[in-house]
């Protein structure tokens, strides 16, 4: 009487070849998936701690941030990573486009309104009182130079950004992306 070629191949899978030819078939599915994994976030998207109160309430010191990295066109409100080589303060930064090649900034700190080719801007969706008196060492209006950005921190009181020269117009090669939603906190998760 011949027996059963499952009850064969159950008595097989028992055996220690068995075993290790499982543990290859598995490795052997897990490692492509894994390298496609990896190339994702290095080369699409970046996980980002952000550093510093300068984008409250938007986003709070040591928030995990998702940045897209393929895209590349920049406009008002796009929140955005730059590279540490990019300004005099040698760490990357997070800020808010405010202005892109070819428009003129003017802040005027009398009254904390900034306008972008003379139209007032209504921030007062992103920054907590909505107003920006604190100047430094740039004149306005400014004009942004072709492939820059202007960039503000939402808490306009403790951020470095394009008001100072040591960040000034952002040269755009040196963005790392765009912010797509916020990791951690969890219960932050998914908002901009």
């Amino acid at each position: 009487m011949k027996s059963c070629p499952c009850a064969e191949s159950l008595a097989d899978s028992k055996t220690p070849d068995r075993v290790v030819l499982s543990c290859y078939e598995w490795m052997e599915a897990l490692i492509p998936a894994l390298l496609v994994i990896m190339a994702v976030f290095a080369f699409l998207f970046r996980i980002i701690t952000v550093n510093g109160p300068s984008m409250q309430p938007s986003f709070t010191d040591g928030y995990k941030v998702l940045v897209s990295c393929f895209d590349r066109t920049f406009s008002l409100g796009d929140v955005v990573v730059v590279d540490a080589k990019a300004t005099a303060l040698h760490e990357v930064i997070i800020k808010r486009v405010i202005a892109t090649q070819g428009q003129t900034v003017d802040i005027d700190f009398q009254t904390g309104t900034v306008s972008v080719n003379g139209v007032a801007l209504d921030e007062s969706t992103y920054i907590k009182n909505g107003i920006t008196k604190n100047q430094y060492d740039l004149r306005f209006p400014q004009t942004v130079p072709k492939g820059h950005v202007f960039l503000l921190g939402d808490n306009r009181r403790l951020s470095d950004d394009s008001r100072s020269s040591d960040v000034g117009m952002v040269d755009q090669r040196y963005i790392i992306g765009k912010v797509k939603t916020v990791l951690i906190p969890y219960e932050k998760f998914g908002t901009i």
